[in-house]
């Protein structure tokens, strides 16, 4: 069964809706500043008109090295999380590891996402999509388009409905990833689509201890995503990227969205 559109809160993605952006820091560094940054990124999308739905993690559990920062973990990350989407009225997305973790991130989050490198997990799939929330499964980098369908099915069995699936690249040799854009239309046989364009450019454990990346080529990529008829973008954005305690080097520049955002739109409107 296809999906044809996907609702998290009052945001529809995909059935012809308006560019939507998913969009916040990697992991949750404290209460404070994960509160600024979603203050400041749903001030930008709202001077754009474009719809926001507010990403971070309260456990990154996939890390290269066991002493890289993962964040407040499950109870503290969804009090925060909680707070941004009462208090700030802002429809939130994060990522479980565990099935065990789908009951108490479905009680407080409105789209449970299944990391890229877990989206073969069945029991994780079924306990997110028994959550009742919308579900984002990150198509992993060594899956192609046409082996979510695998995906789609066990949601589809476990009584999910409202779901949508996120390209972000494709493994190419040690430390690479390339994305190929045809993987966008393939998926929206499927469900709608989310483009992962800051994931994108990483390249996956190429720092020794962390990941690399070059975050430079994440407007090309965004650009190239929404011309190809991607239903919404994820982008990470930071205050201070180089600082950033996760992703550091593919973290977008807060300062730097206003104007990426103007150019997907006209891309958007011209097609």
């Amino acid at each position: 069964m296809k999906c044809s559109d996907a609702t998290i809160g009052p945001v529809t993605i995909g059935g012809g809706a308006p560019l939507a952006l998913i969009a916040g820091p990697c992991v949750i560094e404290s209460e404070e500043h994960t509160l600024e940054l979603a203050r400041a990124i749903r001030g930008v999308c709202e001077t754009r008109g474009i719809p926001f739905i507010f990403k971070a993690s309260f456990d990154k559990a996939n890390r290269s090295s066991i002493r890289s920062f993962r964040g407040p973990g499950l109870d503290h990350g969804l009090a925060i999380l909680e707070r941004i989407r009462f208090e700030l009225d802002i429809p939130v997305v994060s990522d479980i590891h565990d099935p065990e973790q789908a009951v108490a991130a479905g009680e407080v989050i409105e789209c449970v996402q299944i990391p890229a490198f877990l989206c073969r997990q069945t029991d994780l799939i079924v306990a997110a999509a028994k959550t009742g929330c919308c579900v984002n499964v990150k198509k992993g980098q060594f899956m192609s388009p046409e082996e979510m369908s695998n995906v789609v099915t066990k949601l589809t069995e476990s009584g999910c409905t409202n779901f949508m699936l996120t390209e972000r690249g494709t493994f190419f040799g040690y430390n690479r990833l390339v994305n190929d854009l045809t993987a966008i239309p393939k998926m929206q046989t499927l469900a709608p689509v989310v483009f992962d364009a800051t994931h994108s450019c990483q390249l996956p454990g190429g720092a020794g201890t962390m990941s690399g990346g070059q975050r430079e080529f994440t407007p090309t990529l965004a650009c190239a995503a929404v011309a190809a008829g991607a239903d919404a973008l994820f982008l990470e954005v930071h205050d201070n990227p180089d600082e950033a305690l996760s992703d550091a080097a593919t973290v977008f520049p807060l300062d730097q969205l206003a104007p990426l955002l103007e150019r997907l739109q006209r891309i958007a409107k011209a097609l």
